[in-house]
C-alpha cells in the first residue's frame, strides 16, 4: 500500500524538473518497516540518488564500516541495492553521503546507532520517527541528528530536507567535487547554521533567515570569532560603534531575537550560548 502510493506520488510529480544535482549521491535508508523502506527507495531513486538499505542500526553500522557482506535475503529481506549497474554496497563510510534513520528499531535503535556513527563519521543523519513531541526532536538532534522528520511524512518535504542536508554537507567539504575553495572566504558555518557575508545571507537548517541589520552584525561578530566569548559591552561597542554604558539589557534583547530565528528550541540553544557572568558566544560544531 505504502509502496504503491510512493510510485503514484512520483509519477504525478515530475521530480526531474526540480533535480538539483548533476551527479548521483549514495543515501542509506535504515528502517525496520519494509514497506517504508521500499517507499523511501522509490522517492530517492526518482530524485536521482543511489540507495543502500538497512533494517536496523546494527546493520547500518556494519555497512558504514564496510564489514557487511552481501547476505542476500538475510536481515529481514533487506539487500544492499544500488543503481542496477553493479553497485551493490559500500566499502567505506565516505561512500555514504546521507543517512535516513528510523529511531525505533530492533537490535539497535536509531539514537544509539547515531552516537556510534558520530565516533567516526560526520555524514548527515536525518531521523524519521512517529514520535513527534518536541522533547523527542531535541533528543534526536542532541544525539547526533542533523534533522528530524515525523511520520507520516510528505515525500516532497522529505526530498527538500534531503537536498538541504546535502547542501550543508557540501559546504563543509563532505561531498567529493563540491569542496569550498578560496571563493568561500567570508562564509561561516557551525552545524546547520550558515552565514555568507559576501551575499549577506543567513540560513538555519536549510531555511533562509531574515535578520535586522543589528541582529546580522551581532551574529557576524560571533560567527566570525567562533567559540570566543564576548561581553555585552564588547558586542555593543563593536556593533553600535559607541561607548558601552549599561547596555546588557539592550544586547540581551537582540540576542533573544536572534535565537528565536536561528534556533530550533530557543530555550535550549544549540548555537548561540550565554556564558553566565561572562557574555555570549557561537559554538563551533562539526
Amino acid at each position: 500500500m505504502i509502496l504503491s502510493k510512493a510510485i503514484q506520488v512520483c509519477q504525478k510529480r515530475n521530480i526531474d524538473e526540480r533535480r538539483v544535482y548533476s551527479v548521483n549521491y549514495n543515501i542509506m535508508i535504515c528502517d525496520d518497516d519494509i514497506d517504508i523502506l521500499n517507499a523511501l527507495e522509490v522517492y530517492l531513486r526518482q530524485d536521482g540518488h543511489n540507495v543502500i538499505k538497512a533494517v536496523n542500526g546494527e546493520e547500518a553500522l556494519r555497512l558504514l564500516a564496510g564489514a557487511c557482506e552481501d547476505e542476500g535475503d538475510s536481515a529481514g529481506g533487506a539487500k544492499k541495492e544500488g543503481r542496477g549497474d553493479g553497485f551493490t554496497g559500500i566499502s567505506k563510510d565516505s561512500d555514504v553521503h546521507l543517512i535516513l534513520m528510523d529511531i525505533m528499531m530492533p537490535k539497535m535503535d536509531g539514537l544509539h546507532a547515531a552516537v556510534k556513527i558520530r565516533e567516526f563519521s560526520n555524514v548527515p543523519i536525518v531521523f524519521l520517527s512517529a514520535k513527534s513531541e518536541d522533547t523527542d526532536r531535541i533528543l534526536g538532534l542532541n544525539m547526533g541528528g542533523d534533522d528530524y522528520i515525523t511520520k507520516p511524512f510528505n515525500p516532497v518535504e522529505l526530498l527538500a530536507r534531503v537536498r538541504a542536508a546535502l547542501r550543508r554537507y557540501a559546504r563543509l567539504g563532505g561531498l567529493g567535487g563540491m569542496k569550498p575553495g578560496p571563493s568561500e572566504a567570508g562564509v561561516y558555518q557551525t552545524g546547520g547554521l550558515v552565514m555568507d557575508d559576501n551575499k549577506k545571507l543567513v540560513q538555519a537548517e536549510g531555511e533562509a533567515i531574515s535578520l535586522t541589520q543589528l541582529e546580522y552584525n551581532i551574529l557576524h561578530l560571533l560567527m566570525s570569532n567562533m567559540d570566543r566569548v564576548f561581553t555585552s559591552a564588547q558586542i555593543y561597542e563593536a556593533v553600535w560603534n559607541e561607548p558601552a554604558f549599561h547596555v546588557s539589557k539592550t544586547v540581551s534583547v537582540h540576542i533573544r531575537h536572534i535565537r528565536e530565528k536561528i534556533e530550533i528550541n530557543p530555550k535550549e540553544p544549540r548555537y548561540l550560548k550565554v556564558i553566565y557572568g561572562l557574555g555570549y558566544k557561537v559554538v563551533g560544531l562539526r
